[in-house]
């Protein structure tokens, strides 16, 4: 095994609370390892002024780092699950995903309001097509308001009165230590979570073998199986941050509940479905669970979508 062992990750303060703790969970496990830290700069991180859909969507906070995994600037990349794509480039695989953290999405709100008090008109803040759908869903009658930052700048704007109410994902404000904010969590049933919400991706070389034990030792087995699952439904709906499609996997009973969600812009048409897979099969059982979904009418859903967009 090689001494030293550079991790690649963004600059803003969740990427390098990740990265620092994949860094300090291998040196606790392995000693005699050097490990340091390597910041890029992604297309995600410059573009700041519009929503992620509008220049790329999936994508535009991994690929500079991944191509410095290409070179071998880098030995492993750590990424927050849901900014990957479905599929990964040639030479490069998911060497591990840790334990996940609070896969759900949270209100935040500027009076302590659930959800369901808003009066029409109140102004909502995410940038997200999947978020948004599902909040027009259930409140068609708030705005939706589109913003970006990173989590300080976007808590700032709801407190400065911008919003009465931002949604986020629990598991950055958890991480960095304010899930005091936190109003609502809006579980499954109320909205359903990006594929792998909450998990990281330890990304590296195809057959490294001088970190294969470290990406063995970091994998957790249930965290990995259903974002397996998860996963093999967004790469056969060919999902990105364009389209509003959500997927998520709970283990019961030694099984996978998958439930997946596609719905159009203004959260009218919403096709909701679920299927039970042992865990050997979660793979095909994922891609199952979206060509069911795309049969149900997500297709129809999706070919609106794209006729719009282009």
């Amino acid at each position: 095994m090689k001494k030293n062992i550079r991790i690649g990750t963004r600059g803003s303060k969740l990427a390098l609370w990740q990265a620092n703790f994949i860094k300090s969970e291998i040196e606790r496990l392995f000693p005699d390892l050097n490990v340091e830290l390597k910041i890029i700069k992604t297309t995600g991180d410059r573009i700041t002024d519009r929503p992620l859909a509008m220049v790329g969507g999936k994508g535009l906070f991994v690929k500079e780092i991944e191509n410095a995994l290409l070179n071998s600037d880098i030995d492993l990349a750590v990424h927050s699950m849901k900014d990957m794509p479905g599929k990964l480039p040639e030479g490069l695989i998911i060497g591990a995903v840790p334990k996940r953290e609070n896969p759900f999405d949270v209100l935040i709100s500027k009076d302590n309001r659930l959800l369901t008090d808003y009066k029409k008109g109140a102004k909502i803040g995410t940038s997200s097509l999947r978020r948004a759908s599902q909040i027009k869903h259930i409140r068609p009658d708030v705005a939706i308001v589109s913003i970006r930052g990173n989590l300080d700048t976007r808590i700032k704007k709801l407190k400065s009165g911008e919003y009465d109410a931002i949604v986020l994902a629990a598991a950055g404000l958890r991480r960095l230590g304010q899930e005091s904010e936190i109003t609502e969590y809006l579980d499954e049933t109320i909205m359903l979570p990006a594929v792998g919400q909450g998990a990281l991706c330890i990304e590296t070389r195809k057959n490294n073998g001088d970190i294969a034990l470290i990406m063995e030792t970091l994998d957790h087995h249930d965290t990995r199986i259903c974002v397996t699952g998860e996963r093999a439904f967004l790469k056969q709906i060919e999902g990105s941050c364009h389209i509003p499609v959500a997927c998520f996997g709970k283990i019961k009973d030694n099984q996978v509940v998958l439930t997946a969600v596609v719905a159009s812009e203004d959260g009218k048409a919403l096709i909701k479905q679920q299927i039970v897979s042992p865990m050997d099969k979660v793979e095909s059982h994922g891609q199952t669970l979206a060509d069911q979904v795309l049969e149900k009418g997500g297709k129809k859903i999706l070919e609106h979508l794209n006729s719009n967009d282009g």
